[in-house]
């Protein structure tokens, strides 16, 4: 006889891509993203894994949604905004959604995955700074200093407690 999930006699919403995304993304922040695996999200979701695979292809694609999600909320600055206070909100934004989810800083970094929402920021944080009258070569130094600035600062905190 097959062993059954167990799952609670509350009825739940049908699977879909958005419910596997949202825990994926709480199993990562709870848990770590090392513990994020397919046999551990179907457990949490009360079904098998294998089912997951209606939703999604593979864990690279969890890994890429769920650091969309966290991309998504970074704030875009708007030229339409004094620009120095639209980039720092911004990039407060960025640094805070990054503190939130500890792990994604260095998914995002890897550089291996095109994240929409990632490229949205980039395209408004780049584009900021060209309307503020950055030249092209300015707007790619302002724009990896503060990069670097956002992630590195991010992962240093990552890897430091601060209570005493």
């Amino acid at each position: 006889m097959a062993k059954r999930t167990d799952t609670s006699a509350l009825p739940r919403s049908p699977l879909n891509r958005d419910r596997v995304l949202e825990a994926a993304l709480s199993l990562a922040d709870d848990r770590g993203i090392e513990f994020l695996t397919m046999r551990k999200l179907g457990k949490a979701l009360g079904v098998e894994a294998m089912s997951l695979y209606n939703h999604v292809a593979n864990k690279d694609d969890i890994l890429d949604g769920i650091v969309d999600r966290v991309a998504q909320e970074f704030e875009l600055p708007s030229a339409a905004e004094d620009w120095e206070a639209s980039i720092r909100k911004s990039a407060i934004s960025a640094h805070d959604a990054l503190q939130r989810h500890t792990w994604a800083c260095g998914l995002m970094m890897s550089g291996a995955r095109v994240i929409p929402a990632r490229i949205r920021y980039m395209d408004s944080l780049l584009g900021c700074l060209r309307d503020a009258g950055f030249s092209a070569e300015l707007t790619y130094t302002a724009y990896h200093a503060l990069d670097a600035h956002i992630f590195g600062f991010s992962l240093w905190q990552a890897g430091h407690s601060f209570t005493a």
